[in-house]
C-alpha cells in the first residue's frame, strides 16, 4: 500500500531531524577517547561541543532568510551532507585542532533543519494535519537525543572511536540521498507573492516585532526550565530527597519519556482544537510546573516521585506542539523559515544559559530551590505566551481589508 504524501514528508524530515539531534549528543561519549588520543584538557573538549552548538544557534536565522528566498530543499540536502560528512571526517583527524575546525562545519549544516523543515511541513502537509506533523518532527528529534550517547558509547567500546565516528557520520549520506530522490513530495511554503492579503514586511522588522520577540522569549524560557531540570534533577532528588541515584535517574527517564509521549498527544490535540491552543498550552505548563512544585515541597516515596515526574513530563510535552502551531499561525506567508529559525534559536540559547546558575545554587547549598526556580521560569513563560497571542491578534486586526 502506497504511503500518503504527509506520511512520506514526515518520514523524510523525521530521519534528518533525528540525525540532527543525534549528532549533537554523540560528541560527549568521545571525550575520554579524544583525551587519550590528543592529550587535551576537558575545557578544550567542551569547546568542540560549544563550537558545534553555537554555530547552529547563530546561523539558524540567516539560513531562515535564505530558505524563504530560495526554497528549502537545496539547503536541506546540502545541510544534511555538510553536517554528516564533517562529523565523519572527525574519524580521520590526526590533531585536535582539526576537530575544532570540523565541529562548527557540522554545526553549520545542522543550522538548516529547523528553518527548512518547518517551511516544508507548512507547504507539504494539509492544514488539518500540521499539528501531528510538527509533533512527529519534535518526537524524532527527542529520539535522536536519547539515542546519541548510548549508541556512540557502544561503538567506541566495540570498534573504536575512529571507526565509530566515521560510521555514524556516513549515516547522513543515505538520508540526504533519500531526501533528494523524494524531493518532489517536499513542497515549499506558500510565497507571499501568491497572496495579496498580507502587507510586505521587512525580515528584520518582522523578527523584531513584539509578537516574535515574545515567542522567542517563550521558547527561551521553556528551554531554560527544561535544560535546568535535565541537568540537575538527579542531583536534587539525591541530595535533598535522599532518593537513591538509580531511582533518581529513573525519575529523569520517566520525565523525558512523558515529554515524548506528550509531544505526540499535543499534535493530535492541536489539529482538532485550534481555537483552544493558547488555553491548552497554558494549562499544560501550569500542570507541569505545579507537579514539579509538589516534588519540591512534599516528602514523597521514590516510586511516587517517578510517577509525578512522568506526569509532569507528559503535561509539559503536551504544550510543545501547540506552541509551534501558534507560531505558524502568527507567521506571514513565505516567512516561515526566518521566523522558525529565529524563534527556535532560543532553544539552544536556553540550554546554554541555565546549567551554570543552577549549579551555583547547589554550590551555595540551596539545591532545594532548583525545582522551585524551574517552576517559576515556567510560570513566567506564560506571560510571554499571553503577550505573543495578544500581539499576534493585534497585528492581524491592523491588516487592512482588501
Amino acid at each position: 500500500m502506497a504511503l500518503s504524501r504527509s506520511t512520506r514528508v514526515n518520514f523524510l524530515l523525521g530521519n534528518g531531524h533525528f540525525l540532527s539531534h543525534f549528532y549533537q549528543l554523540c560528541l560527549p561519549p568521545l571525550f575520554l577517547a579524544w583525551q587519550g588520543s590528543f592529550h587535551v584538557s576537558f575545557a578544550e573538549l567542551g569547546l568542540a561541543v560549544t563550537l558545534m552548538a553555537g554555530t547552529t544557534a547563530v546561523l539558524q536565522t540567516p539560513v531562515g532568510f535564505l530558505v524563504d528566498r530560495h526554497g528549502a530543499r537545496p539547503f536541506l540536502i546540502g545541510g544534511a551532507l555538510l553536517m554528516s560528512l564533517s562529523l565523519a571526517a572527525m574519524g580521520l583527524a590526526t590533531s585536535f585542532w582539526q576537530i575544532l575546525v570540523l565541529a562548527p562545519l557540522s554545526g553549520m549544516g545542522n543550522a538548516v533543519f529547523h528553518p527548512a523543515d518547518y517551511a516544508i511541513i507548512t507547504g507539504s502537509v494539509a492544514t488539518d494535519r500540521v499539528g501531528r506533523a510538527f509533533s512527529w518532527h519534535t518526537f524524532s528529534g527527542n529520539l535522536g537525543f536519547a539515542a546519541g550517547p548510548p549508541v556512540m558509547a557502544l561503538l567506541v567500546a566495540t570498534i573504536g572511536w575512529r571507526a565509530g565516528v566515521l560510521a555514524v557520520g556516513l549515516l547522513g549520506v543515505p538520508v540526504a540521498f533519500s531526501i533528494l530522490l523524494q524531493s518532489r513530495v517536499l513542497q515549499d511554503q506558500m510565497r507571499r507573492e501568491a497572496r495579496n492579503d498580507a502587507p510586505a514586511v521587512g525580515g528584520r522588522t518582522l523578527l523584531l516585532s513584539r509578537t516574535m520577540l515574545l515567542f522567542f522569549a517563550f521558547y527561551l524560557l521553556g528551554s531554560m526550565a527544561g535544560s535546568g531540570l535535565q541537568a540537575w534533577l538527579i542531583t536534587v532528588l539525591h541530595t535533598v530527597k535522599g532518593i537513591e541515584l538509580t531511582a533518581a535517574s529513573a525519575a529523569l527517564t520517566a520525565y523525558l519519556l512523558g515529554v515524548s509521549v506528550g509531544v505526540l498527544t499535543g499534535g493530535w490535540f492541536a489539529d482538532g482544537h485550534r481555537r483552544s491552543l493558547a488555553v491548552a498550552t497554558a494549562a499544560a505548563i501550569v500542570t507541569s510546573a505545579g507537579l514539579l512544585l509538589v516534588v519540591a515541597v512534599l516528602s514523597l516515596p521514590w516510586f511516587v516521585v517517578i510517577g509525578v515526574m512522568l506526569a509532569a513530563g507528559l503535561a509539559g510535552g503536551c504544550g510543545r506542539t501547540p506552541r509551534e502551531v501558534m507560531l505558524k499561525e502568527a507567521s506571514p506567508p513565505g516567512q516561515i523559515g526566518k521566523i522558525f529559525g529565529f524563534v527556535s534559536s532560543g532553544l539552544p540559547l536556553g540550554t546554554a544559559l541555565t546549567p551554570v546558575p543552577f549549579g551555583f545554587l547547589i554550590d551555595r547549598h540551596h539545591p532545594e530551590l532548583v525545582l522551585v526556580l524551574v517552576a517559576t521560569i515556567l510560570f513566567a513563560s506564560l506571560f510571554c505566551l499571553g503577550g505573543a497571542r495578544v500581539a499576534a491578534r493585534d497585528a492581524a486586526v491592523a491588516v487592512p481589508a482588501e
